[in-house]
């Protein structure tokens, strides 16, 4: 064992320079919702180089938009397809699923970044460009770990399956799809940007709407009316109340450090179209959290029985109640014990690597984890390198070093969990 993970680390640190380039085409190549295609053509065409059994499709088939699970506005997803690619194992050692999502968020506001958003330009060790962080750098660091077992030589016992799956970032259409696909194995690592801290439990989100109901009048006689926002300031009070509620339930220590574990963020409000009007109709759209250990039909119920507590509190609320609705983006939490074998076979590669024991903590976000462990049955942990704070913002960068070390833990995590073949 000691003399192949020296081969494989010796040969990662031999392609440091081939591993930032294909970093950096496939930020160069922009991948937002609906325009994956060129960018995971350079995933594609890196896995036949290393010779992976391919499979590469367009989701929509197996029953993916009847499952309860799917989560999508698109009506079909034809030229984007997800890929996988299977470095098969001789046979008897246990199986690893290495998934990365290929799509990224729009760049925004070109006028705040300090160079072209997909320039890919590296300067003090940082590799800057949307999608380098989240997640493009652990895809890079997945393959280069690849590379280092195939190109040495080493056989494994066990399958490694590669993944490159489309709409994670609106709710992991892609992983989904790749489970009904019949892809399942042992364990699965997702190397989303964790600050190279190692996530074994991921919260879940729902995106919810709330309308809330007023009456128009005049503005010189607004007494006429009942205002719709007014209505509204009482839902966002009683929203606020209840995720206070919600995260004091949360003793877990693996959210210690997390300020609020699962927050419920308001992120639209409409209403009105006049200024000397009275709004008799509020939109409050947002996002709640939901815990590891919960389910989102139970979160769904305390969201229904908050609004109903205020509408109880209010003479007009009670007689027009709001109307609550989940749209959009959903994902599903994720729950791993921290005595997993996976946590203890990845924090051993990171301590070789990093000369120090890893953090282990609670995901502040929601990953495609959740799809994989409580839709397909496997133990996730999502650990990789990018800077946590730097996703989705402007001047988006990853430090290649991480990325080098990253792949260096994966690849002796894939030795000890597949087993090296004799």
């Amino acid at each position: 064992m000691q003399v192949a993970e020296e081969k494989v680390r010796k040969y990662i640190k031999e392609i440091r320079i081939k591993g930032t380039r294909l970093l950096q085409k496939m930020v160069q190549e922009p991948s937002t919702r609906g325009e994956e295609s060129k960018a995971q053509a350079v995933v594609i065409e890196k896995c036949r180089e290393l010779g992976l059994e391919m499979d590469i499709w367009e989701i929509g088939g197996d029953g993916l938009a009847s499952h309860p699970a799917f989560c999508s506005d698109r009506s079909n997803f034809k030229g984007t397809p997800n890929a996988v690619g299977i470095m098969r194992g001789t046979g008897g050692g246990k199986s690893m699923i290495l998934n990365g999502h290929i799509d990224v968020v729009p760049a925004g506001d070109s006028n705040d970044w300090h160079r072209d958003p997909y320039s890919g330009y590296i300067e003090s060790g940082k590799l800057y460009g949307r999608g380098s962080t989240d997640m493009k750098g652990g895809t890079a660091s997945l393959l280069m770990a690849i590379e280092a077992i195939k190109n040495t030589g080493i056989k494994l016992k066990g399958d490694v399956i590669f993944q490159s799956v489309i709409e994670e970032e609106s709710g992991g259409a892609g992983s989904l799809a790749a489970v009904l696909r019949g892809y399942k194995a042992e364990a699965a690592i997702i190397p989303e940007p964790t600050n190279m801290k190692l996530f074994p439990k991921q919260q879940g989100s729902m995106w919810f709407r709330i309308a809330v109901k007023g009456k128009g009048a005049h503005g010189g006689t607004s007494y006429e009316g009942i205002n719709a926002i007014e209505k509204a300031m009482l839902v966002i009070d009683r929203l606020r109340t209840l995720e206070k509620e919600r995260n004091e339930r949360i003793t877990d220590p693996f959210f210690d450090h997390i300020p609020i574990p699962i927050p419920i963020n308001i992120g639209k409000l409409h209403a009105g179209d006049w200024p000397s009007s009275v709004p008799d109709l509020a939109i409050i759209e947002g996002r709640m959290g939901v815990a590891p250990n919960e389910t989102q039909e139970e979160a769904k119920r305390e969201m229904a029985e908050a609004l109903s507590d205020v509408s109880v509190m209010d003479a007009w609320l009670r007689i027009h109640k709001p109307k609550l609705d989940w749209f959009g983006a959903s994902w599903v939490p994720g729950d791993l014990d921290p005595e997993h074998e996976l946590v203890r076979v990845l924090s051993e590669s990171y301590t070789a690597v990093k000369i120090q024991k890893p953090f282990i903590e609670a995901s502040p976000w929601a990953t495609d984890g959740g799809i994989l462990s409580k839709i397909g049955g496997i133990p996730v942990v999502v650990f990789g390198p990018g800077v946590t704070e730097m996703a989705h913002q402007a001047n988006e960068y990853i430090k290649l070093e991480d990325v080098f070390d990253s792949a260096e833990i994966i690849a002796l995590t894939l030795l000890k969990w597949c087993e090296i073949s004799e």
